[in-house]
């Protein structure tokens, strides 16, 4: 069994969403990183905006664990590459503790990650509307399941001296301990709108300062002796780092069966029909990566995944530049605020036209959510990239959680066939909803097809996480060097 060195961490979680996860968790992380401790900051499921929070607070990228868009035995695997050289590593939860995938039980939940990553788990929870009754509270999520292991509780929007005095008095019964007592504090609020809180790019100083707060409110209501010294507990896990290059290396076809007498012989192994396999690169092949205000909406593991297929990897601005990167073979435009800024990435028309110009070469072109939208022939009533012909307008209609997914026609990310499992999250309608050729049939939570696969365009509302299946980097670069 290969087992890697502990990394001392901890999972922050709460009994519901808007407890605090995210104050504590920049906080603590801005906090650990002003002693002078690498931290590696993680977030539990798909969401793009938290990260960015994380990665101001330590200077390094923020990264998501995600058990349903990459399978339980990744987590842990992608946790060890991204505290690679840490000291310490903070988890913040996503919703509430028990909350997972819908119709799954626990999977993706932040119990489920916790106990894949054997860590320790600290509680936030509001009190701000409750004294003695939080006692009955913390006693529910610490024996729900005898295997998350709640290390301590932190107490958030607490009212006063006497309202803290209670609470500390009616959950010396649970025989946890309180590790920290935050007090209501408006200069540590973040702004919101239509999909969650507004993303470090797009805020600048006001992000550095609100992280700054975190912090501050973070070390000095916390006892961040406890707090580190909780998070040592945690051992060792069995495995080792995900590494973007091996994961490339294809696993071995099983072996032929040996006829019997008379038999046909036997054809070829579904792994050899699945794209093409590795090679040698003949070059750097450069890959312009959308980046900037509107696309802020991207997993790390992505563009290490390209790099080791072979790609140069160069990030542009849609909203600053108005050419694609010199050499660009190939243009990947994640997820991120497009509504936001539609009438300035309608003004930047010479980038759109050289984004059209790519695409109509045959190129590949890799587009989720933000990017669907991007190509498409108008937002909102204004010209966008015209590289497929549908309109997107916003919408009132939140669409939200996990997908089932399975490409329906061969494209430069996947041979028709192969299954996925993505998100969505928009406010946006896109008509049509899908071309002659769709890039996903979806398989739950209902069944439809979506999305656009022309020429070498691959584009959807679907996010996905590459690290699932890493042959879908290396066959985008293969397309770069074929096109």
């Amino acid at each position: 069994m290969v087992t890697s060195p502990s990394v001392p961490r901890l999972v922050v979680a709460a009994p519901s969403s808007g407890s605090g996860k995210t104050t504590v968790a920049t906080g603590l992380m801005a906090a650990l990183a002003g002693r002078g401790l690498a931290v590696s900051p993680h977030k539990v499921g798909p969401d793009y905006i938290d990260p960015g929070y994380h990665s101001l607070a330590t200077g390094r990228v923020g990264r998501n664990l995600d058990a349903y868009l990459c399978g339980a035995e990744l987590v842990a695997p992608l946790f060890l590459h991204g505290a690679r050289g840490c000291d310490i590593a903070v988890v913040e939860g996503v919703m509430g503790l028990y909350d997972g995938a819908a119709g799954e039980g626990e999977l993706a939940s932040t119990a489920h990650v916790a106990k894949l990553l054997r860590a320790p788990v600290v509680l936030v929870v509001d009190a701000s509307a409750q004294s003695r009754s939080v006692a009955a509270l913390v006693h529910g999520f610490v024996s729900w399941d005898p295997e998350v292991r709640v290390g301590g509780v932190i107490l958030n929007k607490v009212g006063s001296d006497r309202h803290e005095a209670l609470l500390r008095e009616a959950l010396d019964s649970v025989g946890v301990p309180v590790l920290g007592v935050l007090r209501r504090a408006a200069r540590v609020e973040t702004p919101s709108r239509h999909l969650g809180l507004v993303p470090v790019a797009e805020r600048g100083v006001e992000a550095v300062e609100a992280v700054a707060a975190m912090a501050a409110q973070v070390a000095d209501g916390c006892d961040l002796e406890a707090l580190v010294a909780l998070a040592r507990g945690a051992g060792a896990l069995p495995c080792a780092a995900w590494d973007p290059a091996e994961a490339l290396v294809p696993s071995p076809p099983p072996p032929l069966p040996v006829p019997s007498p008379g038999a046909a012989a036997p054809g070829p192994p579904l792994s050899a029909l699945d794209g093409p396999r590795p090679q040698t690169p003949d070059g750097l092949k450069r890959v312009a990566v959308a980046g900037g205000a509107a696309f802020t909406f991207s997993y790390a593991e992505h563009s290490e995944l390209l790099a080791a297929a072979g790609a140069e990897v160069v990030v542009f601005d849609p909203l600053r530049d108005e050419e694609l990167p010199e050499g660009t073979r190939g243009l990947v435009i994640g997820g991120g605020f497009p509504e936001v800024y539609v009438s300035e990435l309608s003004a930047n028309e010479p980038l759109r036209k050289a984004v059209a110009e790519l695409a109509s070469s045959g190129a590949p072109v890799a587009a989720e959510c933000a990017g669907l939208l991007y190509l498409c022939r108008e937002l909102d009533g204004l010209p966008m990239c015209g590289v497929l012909d549908a309109s997107a307008r916003m919408s009132e209609r939140l669409t939200l959680g996990y997908r089932d997914a399975v490409a329906v026609t061969d494209s430069a990310l996947a041979v028709a066939g192969t299954r996925m499992r993505g998100h969505e999250f928009h406010r946006t309608v896109v008509e049509p909803g899908a071309g002659a050729a769709p890039a996903w049939g979806m398989r739950a939570p209902e069944r439809r097809v979506e999305g656009f696969v022309e020429r070498g365009v691959h584009a959807s509302y679907l996010h996905t996480h590459w690290a699932s299946e890493p042959g879908v980097a290396r066959r985008f670069v293969e397309r770069c060097r074929t096109s």
